[in-house]
């Protein structure tokens, strides 16, 4: 019966499209895996009678049935704990189509399937991208899986990576930064491989690459997306047998690095349209995490605002003001299109201007959102007599500062709000507030 083997005991090094499918199992000691046969359904429990058994008190005896497709099944057998699929609890006793790249919860187990398509299939990436929680990332660090992370530009993919390294068993090594789209592209491949003196023109000295000064590390591969063609066979070859050719070099050297890339970009819009390596795709999203932007997880506001003014009091030598109450409103009302690095820029800002013991409103200067042709400012209500106040006109009042700020979006207006998008509309024709026009994001 199959059972988790160190890595190096299934990999092989052929091109991603030969290579088996197997399990990742992700548990608080790190990764192992498990190869699959061609076909065949397996029963994944911590029984001995199972097919593939995981000693682990969260994971029962005969707790799924996983069928080797295509098609991909997972079926939960009535187990103590529960399966789940990509955050989604199974019926059980339910047949439940599953991609590779899907994280499969085993209690408190997390399973990822690995199954690269062949050499003739159509291009698809398949598989979804799990939220970064606080519960995965112990599990994520501790492994030395792969990890894509997805999100918008500012939203914290860098500090992302850097917590997924600190957590790591690599800690104590370096953690290697480059933004592949800031390098030009004629000294991408020198910058990751390095080179030999004399390799072309102004190559006067042997360079070490950033591939080698991360041995024993971890390697950040920030806007990976950018990578050009050539620097993208590269470093999949890197990837498949661990060992980096200085430009210019007849040998290679081995390497023990982690590999942690991000990007803003669908890289699946990218590898249907032959602008990204499909093979180079799987080897990078062993896992892959996507981090909300903050205008979805403002809970987390008023803590980074304390972290952003305590630090910039710190570099201004300065006690740090105690916070307003009226001055995290004021935040949480903003949509935040630059995201966490936005955020922290106006608190450096605001800080500046803070001349009292408390960090009030009027220190608080917000950029204003870019317009755009999708999402037009709400036009100004017709001017009419002061109105005696009444709690229509509060929420009058309410929804339409709501929908100023939002830029005329009113899903991102009910969402601020604390009401449904539906809800919203009902209340704009009961007051008569008129409709913007209708965005694509909307």
């Amino acid at each position: 019966m199959p059972t988790p083997q160190d890595p190096d005991a299934t990999r092989r090094a052929d091109a991603v499209d030969d290579d088996p499918p197997r399990l990742v199992v992700l548990t608080d000691a790190g990764a192992s895996y498990v190869p699959l046969p061609p076909a065949g359904a397996l029963r994944i429990g911590r029984g001995e009678d199972v097919d593939v058994r995981i000693d682990h008190e969260s994971v029962s005896r005969r707790h799924a049935v996983l069928t080797v497709g295509p098609p991909w099944l997972i079926e939960d057998l009535g187990s103590s704990n529960g399966t789940k699929v990509a955050g989604i609890r199974l019926a059980p006793h339910v047949a439940t189509a599953v991609a590779p790249g899907d994280p499969i919860e085993l209690g408190t187990i997390t399973l990822l399937l690995q199954a690269p398509a062949p050499r003739d299939a159509p291009v698809r990436v398949a598989g979804r991208s799990l939220p970064a929680s606080a519960a995965l990332l112990p599990k994520v660090a501790t492994s030395d899986i792969n990890v894509l992370l997805l999100g918008e530009t500012g939203v914290g993919k860098e500090v992302m990576a850097r917590r997924i390294h600190e957590a790591s068993r690599r800690a104590d090594g370096p953690l290697v930064a480059i933004n592949c789209g800031a390098v030009p592209e004629n000294l991408i491949e020198s910058e990751l491989f390095g080179h030999e003196a004399g390799a072309f023109t102004g190559a006067s000295k042997t360079k070490p690459g950033l591939l080698e000064s991360a041995a024993g590390g971890t390697l950040f591969l920030d806007e990976v997306g950018e990578l050009p063609a050539a620097a993208q066979v590269k470093l999949l070859r890197v990837l498949e047998d661990r060992k980096v050719q200085r430009v210019g070099s007849v040998t290679a050297r081995v390497l023990d690095v982690r590999f942690v890339a991000a990007t803003h970009r669908d890289l699946r819009v990218d590898v249907a349209a032959g602008r990204f390596r499909q093979d180079l795709y799987y080897r990078l999203s062993g896992i892959t995490l996507a981090i909300a932007p903050l205008r979805e997880r403002l809970g987390e506001l008023p803590a980074l605002v304390e972290q952003f003014v305590q630090q910039a009091a710190a570099r201004m030598g300065t006690d740090a003001p105690a916070i307003a109450p009226a001055t995290i409103t004021a935040l949480r009302a903003h949509p935040w299109p630059g995201n966490i690095r936005e955020l922290r820029n106006v608190i450096d800002r605001a800080m500046v201007l803070c001349d009292t013991p408390m960090l009030l409103p009027s220190h608080v200067v917000l950029d204003e959102p870019p317009s755009t042709p999708d999402a037009p400012a709400v036009a100004a209500a017709p001017s009419a007599p002061p109105a005696a106040p009444t709690p229509e006109n509060d929420e009058r009042a309410r929804i339409l500062a709501a929908l100023q700020q939002c830029a005329g979006n009113q899903t991102r207006a009910a969402e601020l709000l604390g009401i449904a998008r539906k809800t919203l509309g009902l209340k704009m024709d009961a007051l008569g507030i008129p409709r913007p026009q209708k965005s694509r994001s909307d």
